[in-house]
């Protein structure tokens, strides 16, 4: 049986982790300088990379972290790390150069990985799977999982509409401001990693 509760917690979980309309800002100063069907194509694979690291973490990913000897605070690290390096491109203005805009497929490092299925979102499905009774629990933390990405893609779909009304000088402050954020979660990312190494020593 469906259990509304435990879809109910999921989602909210990875709503608050995952952060669609934060994820906003990051998207546009990430994708802008493109055309708007090549943006459309990169929030789909931005989404579908997210779903396919997520799906894959939440059906073997405790096994896939004992093999490789990773412990979760150290993945918090590596993806704050990740994320850092991104951020000071778009603080610095590096996101605007053509070569990168015409080579870098940003659906894929950062947005979909380790942005939106990030250390967070990863360890919640873990224990979520683990914690999730009979068919009715699976089911209930699979159709969380599924209705969080369905809404992360409708976010970045229509965010584009903003960069129509915000122009070129909108784009760019946009950019400063993502860079700004985003710094700012990955030096949360990698605090709570170290964190979690110490308290575990």
């Amino acid at each position: 049986m469906f259990d509304f509760a435990v879809f109910g917690s999921l989602f909210l979980t990875l709503f608050v982790i995952m952060d669609p309309p934060g994820i906003t800002p990051i998207f546009l100063a990430l994708t802008s300088g493109r055309p708007a069907k090549v943006q459309r194509k990169m929030a789909w694979q931005a989404v579908c990379v997210a779903f396919g690291v997520i799906a894959v973490f939440g059906i073997c990913g405790q096994q896939i972290l004992d093999y490789l000897h990773v412990s979760v605070p150290a993945l918090m690290i590596a993806g704050g790390l990740l994320l850092l390096l991104i951020a000071l491109d778009l603080l610095t203005g590096k996101t605007d150069e053509p070569k990168q805009t015409k080579d870098v497929n940003v659906a894929l490092v950062p947005l979909g990985m380790p942005l939106l299925a990030g250390p967070g979102a990863i360890v919640s499905v873990i224990l979520a799977v683990q914690k999730a009774d009979g068919i009715g629990g699976q089911v209930s933390v699979w159709c969380a999982i599924i209705a969080m990405h369905v809404v992360l893609w409708l976010t970045m779909r229509y965010s584009l509409v903003i960069i129509r009304v915000i122009r070129d000088g909108g784009v760019v402050l946009v950019t400063r401001l993502a860079g700004m954020m985003l710094s700012a979660i990955a030096v949360q990312q990698i605090i709570n990693g170290v964190l979690q190494i110490v308290r575990g020593a």
